[in-house]
């Protein structure tokens, strides 16, 4: 299987070369409340964010109603009811999808949202979406993943909860219609403990599949993306909310505003850090090299014909004047030109 190795999404051209896209993941964290849900949008904005993600889905299409929540969704929302009725609470229609989107163009934001159940996906279509988001409890259903793929949008598929043989078979499938693709390492606890975030599966990806890979990060506070972006990622996503105190399944392990925009600023940073693969000094270094790199001067007198040696000829800074110590090897064994005083500065004539 192949995938392309640059990916367009919108504006936003990604590849290994290319800006890490920064997805700020607001779910389901609107609570069902509109005005919240644009909320969320601005401080998207305001961070600095290149898109902002919902979740689409219609309960009845998703789950049976009588299946227990996750055991952290247990610890943060009212335990007595079901996680039917949890999620019933926090759908959003399509048509509010729809508003949503008109707001993150006036607000200049990508807007993007997982389809969570195949009706959903298909009133997605009128959005005409720029990407499709297949999540982690959507990695191993084949038949989701081809109907996703027809689609010819960009597909980014978030590997959580699963085995590798798993993702492989994903992929196999995804890449028999749909090239365009980029490969999430995901932990699907929230949050998740530092021992079980896995970074390593990154190379993993990267060396297997030979594509875009990125990261879904439930971990706390700004958390891993900073060294995932070190190892590769391109891109990376993270729940983010109005308020971690608020009534609703993942708000407890999202970024409050102030958290995302200093996640957003540190992952920037390390962009600025990992620089360009090129070894070559930097414009600042060049000044610096001249002062502190060594040339060859003369250690003693050296009279007109004489063989120069390591007994007569030393590396010393000169302010980045005659031959580099590098040739040092080129001119052991050459007859001087002239006469030399100590620490004069050697030439090759």
């Amino acid at each position: 299987m192949k995938f392309k190795k640059t990916i367009q999404i919108g504006n936003f051209s990604i590849s290994m070369d290319s800006p890490v896209f920064i997805i700020a993941e607001a779910g389901v964290n609107h609570n069902g409340d509109m005005d919240l849900a644009k909320k969320l949008i601005d401080v998207a904005v305001e961070s600095g964010a290149d898109a902002v993600k919902f979740q689409s889905f219609i309960t009845e299409e998703l789950i049976l109603d009588n299946v227990e929540k996750a055991t952290y969704q247990k610890e943060t929302t009212e335990k007595s009811e079901s996680q039917f009725m949890m999620l019933k609470k926090l759908e959003f229609a399509v048509s509010r999808m729809k508003t949503l989107k008109a707001y993150c163009a006036e607000k200049e934001i990508l807007f993007l949202t997982t389809p969570f159940d195949e009706k959903s996906l298909e009133l997605l279509d009128e959005l005409n979406l720029e990407a499709y988001k297949i999540s982690s409890t959507d990695t191993t259903n084949i038949g989701f993943i081809r109907k996703v793929a027809a689609k010819g949008k960009p597909v980014i598929i978030s590997t959580g909860m699963c085995y590798f043989d798993e993702v492989e078979r994903a992929l196999q499938v995804l890449s028999e219609v749909n090239q365009d693709a980029i490969l999430l390492q995901c932990t699907s606890n929230y949050p998740v403990k530092d021992n079980e975030v896995h970074l390593n599966v990154i190379n993993t990806f990267k060396n297997q599949f030979d594509m875009i890979v990125g990261f879904s990060d439930h971990t706390p506070s700004i958390g891993a993306s900073p060294y995932a972006v070190a190892m590769g990622a391109k891109v990376v996503e993270k729940h983010f909310t109005l308020d971690k105190k608020m009534e609703g399944p993942d708000h407890r392990a999202s970024l409050d505003p102030s958290e995302l925009k200093a996640y957003i600023k540190e992952i920037r940073r390390v962009e600025q850090y990992l620089g360009s693969a090129e070894k070559e000094p930097t414009q600042d270094e060049k000044d610096t090299r001249n002062r502190l790199q060594k040339s060859l001067v003369a250690a003693k007198s050296i009279s007109k014909g004489e063989i120069f040696s390591a007994e007569n000829i030393v590396a010393k800074r000169t302010g980045g004047k005659g031959i580099s110590a590098l040739d040092y090897d080129t001119v052991i064994g050459k007859v001087a030109g002239r006469d030399y005083v100590k620490n004069e500065i050697i030439e090759l004539k």
